[in-house]
This record gives C-alpha cells, sequence and structure tokens, in this order.
C-alpha cells in the first residue's frame, strides 16, 4: 500500500474516530447532566412541598398564638378587680366581712333565705392562699338557701355581674319534696380580697 494514499484517509479516518468520541462522551456528559438536572428537579419539588408543609405549620402556629393572644386581652378586658377594703392591717374576718355584706345584700335583693352559713377563712388548699397568702385573704362559704326559681336565676346573674372576684365552686339543686316550685340550694363559694 501506498503511504500517499493512507495518508489522504488518515486525517478523513482520525476526524470521523475523534467525532464518534466526541459523541460519545457529548452523549454522556448529556446523560450525565440530564440526570443531574432529573435528580435536582426531584429535590426541589420535595423541598417545596416540605417548605409548603412548614409554611401551613407555621400559619397554624401564629394562628393558634393570634387566638391564644386575643383570649388573653378579652381576659384582661373582663377581669375583675379584687375587693380591697378602705383599711389595711384588718384580719380575714373583718376584710372579708365587707364583701360578704355585699353577697348577703344581693341574696335579700332577690328574697332568698339562709338557712345557714358555714365559713373557712384562708383555707390551706386554695391556691391564692398557698401562692400568695401574704397578699389576699380567701373565705369559703357553704351556703344552705331556700328560694324560688327565678329568684336563684335573678340571684346567680347578679352575682355573675358583681363588680369583684369570686369563685362559685359548685350549686347543687333539689326541688322541695312538697312543694317543687320551691328550691333547697347549697351553695359553695370563694370570696377573694387584698390585704
Amino acid at each position: 500500500m501506498d503511504t500517499e494514499k493512507i495518508k489522504q484517509f488518515m486525517i478523513p479516518i482520525a476526524l470521523v474516530i475523534l467525532l464518534i468520541v466526541g459523541v460519545f462522551y457529548v452523549g454522556k456528559m448529556i446523560v450525565t447532566n440530564w440526570q443531574g438536572y432529573q435528580a435536582a428537579v426531584q429535590d426541589i419539588s420535595t423541598k417545596t412541598a416540605t417548605l409548603q408543609e412548614k409554611q401551613a405549620k407555621l400559619d397554624n402556629f401564629k394562628k393558634h398564638e393570634d387566638e391564644i393572644k386575643a383570649k388573653e386581652e378579652e381576659s384582661k378586658k373582663s377581669r375583675k378587680p379584687f375587693y380591697k377594703p378602705i383599711l389595711s392591717g384588718m384580719d380575714t374576718e373583718a376584710v372579708i366581712a365587707g364583701e360578704f355584706a355585699e353577697i348577703l345584700q344581693l341574696i335579700r335583693a332577690n328574697q332568698i333565705k339562709v338557712r345557714s352559713i358555714k365559713y373557712d377563712y384562708d383555707p390551706s388548699d386554695d391556691n391564692f392562699v398557698k401562692g400568695a397568702g401574704d397578699k389576699y385573704n380567701v373565705a369559703r362559704l357553704n351556703m344552705e338557701m331556700i328560694g324560688n326559681y327565678s329568684n336563684y336565676d335573678n340571684f346567680l346573674k347578679e352575682l355573675y355581674k358583681h363588680e369583684h372576684f369570686l369563685d362559685i365552686q359548685s350549686a347543687e339543686i333539689v326541688p322541695y319534696k312538697k312543694n317543687k316550685r320551691i328550691l333547697l340550694i347549697n351553695f359553695k363559694m370563694k370570696l377573694y380580697a387584698q390585704k
């Protein structure tokens, strides 16, 4: 063979080989880049879904937090002040007497009869006595009362509107056996006053 004739085909053969190697290399790079692109798209969609989920949780948390703040603001607006006696340095019985007089006035105004009242001053199981006994006086009242439905209803409504903080613990209502319109009421409440 003639080296001259082979030299003529060397350049085209080298170009064809170079073209084949280039196509193979470029094809491999395209496939690798395509796979990387697909993985990136999948990763972005996963992270987008996670972001949306976390954003929804954050929105729910903020909504819940706003609701709590709104309730706290409403609670602050509706808080009743503690009864504060005119004179300071008195014992629990003397301090509570003023507020108890207001409750008795409500009972009399609603024509409810009181059969008995038991007092328990500064009960040890009360949270105010436990946590801030030096600031507040507490009296637990156990009252047995007699009244009719409408008078008792009015009494409860007025007690709810009472200007000072108090705690109604329980109310047991039993109709009188001989006259069902008359109620026998066991009423327990706590009165609070600042020292």
